[in-house]
């Protein structure tokens, strides 16, 4: 049977949220945002006719909040910081029955929860990409210049690596110097990682990987480059940036793009 309640949007930090709202308006579609308070940034406020802010940890309004709207389709789209998970929020009863059920508390793990708690409440949780696979690129070279060769066996060496590293479900991206990992992912996110990296380079050309994990739940987990990481990987000397075609979100791609060439940094997305 079709549905015929509403969309609803819980927006986490970042411009993912924004794009979402905008790309469903385009398509007539108006969405009923819930806000993490700790994380999406208020300007939200300005892109949405209803905005309902809660704390992390109050599953159970979440859910009221959702149903009282006449949501049954949501996406999730925007990042909630891994540290967050080991923060002083409260947990409500509806989220301490969820930690309590986990046998660990990875992001995927604690989120994955969430999403069969919601589905179980007749919320169907949607892919975060769901409206912008434009956005998400095909494989190939995307900028002016393609890695060299040094910088095709780094890639070829990191993707391994992140490889490995999404299957232990700790993170998404790695940075490689002349075939050595200087720096992995964990709970800091991609830009944190660069930033390491450059204290440990001394200067060096990097190479960064950035692939989804290789069971990734796109309905709530979405690798994204947006400004910052071009930011951080000028700073740093990352010379190469790959990321996976088709599963990544580049924010404001063409400005993202644009920059690389003007820093001749090469960009490929990889399968």
């Amino acid at each position: 049977m079709e549905s015929t309640g509403r969309f609803g949007l819980i927006a986490g930090n970042g411009q993912f949220p924004f794009l979402v709202l905008q790309a469903a308006r385009s398509q007539g579609i108006d969405m009923v945002v819930v806000a993490i308070r700790e994380e999406t940034f208020p300007e939200i406020e300005k892109e949405a006719s209803a905005v309902h802010w809660l704390s992390l940890g109050q599953l159970g309004k979440l859910i009221r909040t959702l149903r009282a709207e006449g949501v049954d389709r949501a996406i999730m789209a925007g990042q909630v910081k891994h540290r967050q998970l080991f923060s002083d929020i409260v947990p409500d009863l509806k989220m301490m029955q969820v930690l309590a059920g986990l046998a660990t508390r990875s992001t995927d793990s604690l989120i994955g929860a969430v999403a069969r708690v919601l589905e179980n409440e007749g919320i169907q949780l949607l892919d975060s990409t769901s409206f912008l696979r434009p956005l998400l690129p095909e494989p190939g070279v995307l900028t002016l210049r393609s890695p060299t060769g040094e910088e095709q066996r780094d890639i070829d060496y990191g993707y391994g690596i992140a490889r490995e590293l999404g299957r232990l479900d700790l993170g998404q991206s790695v940075v490689v110097r002349e075939g050595a990992c200087v720096a992995l992912e964990a709970m800091e996110g991609t830009d944190a990682v660069v930033e390491r990296a450059r204290s440990l380079a001394n200067g060096r050309p990097l190479a960064l990987i950035k692939l989804a994990k290789p069971n990734q739940d796109l309905r709530f987990d979405v690798p994204v480059i947006g400004p910052g990481t071009l930011d951080a990987m000028v700073r740093a000397n990352v010379r190469v940036l790959a990321v996976e075609a088709r599963k990544t979100l580049m924010i404001d791609r063409d400005d993202l793009i644009r920059k690389a060439n003007e820093h001749d940094i090469a960009i490929v997305a990889v399968e």
